[in-house]
């Protein structure tokens, strides 16, 4: 565990692995819930926990240098089903890659639950882990300029949804008719870090 100092009243907490940062996360909510820790916002990300508004950043440095990180605890929290069209137009180059049919890829990615590891790129996008290791795949080596809201897409371990139009390098394997992000909602990201979702085929897989 690496703590840099960030500003006058935050901390940057780098870690080993996305499994670290997870379990660093959990046991920084668990503290704040608990009274033990007096922090403005945690923000995770893939291997750096964020730490803003101290009270009393050096201490705190200090304390969380001693810290032993317990496994993350599962959460009790209710799983977010969202339907996808297996569609995308990245599908069989992710078959090949996967050695594995097109409707295998469907299968694969349906029967798999993800849990939001972090969130970013844009508002509502959550990095979603859950896909054994020997199903990542490389980003698109020419990114699209447009890649439309709700695609449903893999790079590296993560799945991802685009919560709205923008470039991207990430494989197509899906779409959605998800809000992802809504202004008017509360909270206005559907995903945040920690929830569970599985995608829910619409049609034959």
């Amino acid at each position: 565990m690496t703590i840099h100092p960030v500003g006058d009243d935050a901390l940057l907490i780098e870690v080993g692995s996305g499994a670290e940062a997870q379990a660093l996360h959990a046991e920084l909510l668990r503290r704040r819930t608990e009274g033990a820790l007096t922090v403005r916002e945690i923000v995770p990300a893939a291997r750096t926990v964020l730490l803003d508004g101290l009270d009393d950043p050096a201490r705190r440095a200090t304390e969380l240098a001693a810290t032993v990180l317990p496994p993350a605890p599962p959460r009790a929290r209710a799983v977010i089903d969202l339907p996808v069209r297996y569609d995308g137009p990245d599908l069989a180059e992710v078959a090949a890659h996967w050695r594995v049919a097109e409707r295998e890829v469907a299968r694969i990615h349906a029967a798999t639950e993800f849990t939001v590891a972090f969130c970013g790129f844009v508002p509502g996008f959550g990095y979603l882990t859950g896909l054994p290791a020997r199903y990542e795949v490389p980003r698109r080596a020419t990114p699209r300029t447009a890649v439309p809201a709700g695609a449903v897409a893999l790079a590296g371990p993560y799945t991802g949804v685009y919560p709205r139009s923008s470039p991207g390098g990430w494989q197509l394997i899906g779409t959605t008719d998800a809000v992802l992000w809504d202004h008017a909602r509360v909270p206005a990201a559907l995903l945040a870090p920690g929830t569970h979702v599985r995608f829910v085929p619409v049609g034959d897989v």
